[in-house]
């Protein structure tokens, strides 16, 4: 059974970003308000599809999944995440709960399993670890031989060189280096760094200014489609 009352003190300074993927409504509601009662950030998606579109598009720290989604199912997709290279955090939370089951979802890829029906107290438990987990691995991002320092806004480069980002220059840099093997469209970028800005030459302008900073191979040009994560 699920409890609706969660007691946790747990109270994260900056939103820690989770996305919802299941399709029974009525809980995932539930579970949205509450765990946005607590300070998380939280989208939804009610079928794998839609789900497997945001992960690839937006930044996340945790994303739980039920296994049996509509259209493509929980374990194809966290697949598919992973095959792209997409290494957010992942709780499985499902009725499927036998050992083989579990098995099969941490094989997958899942960082975490819990079946229904569940403790609402457990779950968010789990998620304050996993957000914990997610916090520690994000606190740098390879592109190449160089890093992206997330506390500090800054690039380090091969030679040990520190270069400051702006903030968007930050945010732009940061999506593409949270997922390496995604290529991004122009009108993705636009939608998810610059909230939907009214031209998609914003895109170009700030790639630019990131190629200047820290070398044109930050960038790669993918022609026709966009861009991904080079290197440095």
């Amino acid at each position: 059974m699920v409890a609706v009352r969660a007691s946790s003190k747990f109270r994260p300074i900056h939103p820690f970003r989770l996305l919802l993927i299941d399709d029974d409504r009525e809980l995932v509601e539930l579970l949205a308000a509450v765990l946005r009662g607590e300070g998380y950030d939280v989208d939804v998606a009610f079928d794998g599809q839609r789900g497997l579109h945001l992960a690839l598009t937006r930044p996340y720290d945790v994303v739980v999944i039920d296994r049996a989604l509509p259209v493509i199912d929980g374990l194809d997709l966290l697949s598919r995440l992973r095959s792209r290279s997409v290494r957010t955090q992942a709780l499985m939370l499902t009725a499927m709960g036998s050992v083989h089951d579990r098995i099969d979802g941490l094989d997958a890829g899942a960082d975490d399993y819990l079946a229904k029906p569940f403790d609402l107290r457990e779950l968010t438990a789990r998620l304050r670890a996993l957000c914990r987990r997610a916090a520690e691995l994000a606190a740098v991002l390879r592109i190449g031989a160089g890093r992206l320092e997330l506390e500090q806004h800054q690039v380090v480069l091969p030679d040990g060189e520190k270069v400051p980002l702006t903030t968007r220059e930050f945010a732009l840099l940061r999506v593409l280096a949270t997922h390496p093997e995604t290529v991004h469209t122009r009108s993705a970028l636009r939608r998810t760094v610059f909230c939907d800005a009214p031209s998609q030459s914003i895109v170009d302008t700030y790639v630019h200014y990131l190629r200047s900073k820290v070398g044109r191979s930050v960038v790669q040009t993918v022609q026709g489609i966009g861009y991904r994560l080079g290197a440095l």
